[in-house]
């Protein structure tokens, strides 16, 4: 799993995926991520390194309160 900065324009990146977000309701929010998600690990297409992102994703400490 590769984890260095790889984007060349990660703030342009970042900027497209949220302007894709722009006027969404949540529900289509989280369906846009799911698609977004479900293309780049085709694009990767390595299953071990895929679940090894998972893992890693389901490890990372939470940037959000959780509701009570």
């Amino acid at each position: 799993m590769i984890t260095e900065p790889r984007i060349p324009d990660a703030d342009g990146f970042y900027a497209a995926l949220l302007a894709a977000h722009e006027g969404l309701s949540e529900a289509q929010s989280a369906d846009l991520n799911a698609r977004l998600m479900l293309l780049l690990a085709n694009q990767c297409g390595d299953q071990a390194v895929l679940l090894a992102c998972i893992r890693a994703a389901a490890e990372a400490p939470t940037t959000t309160p959780e509701a009570p």
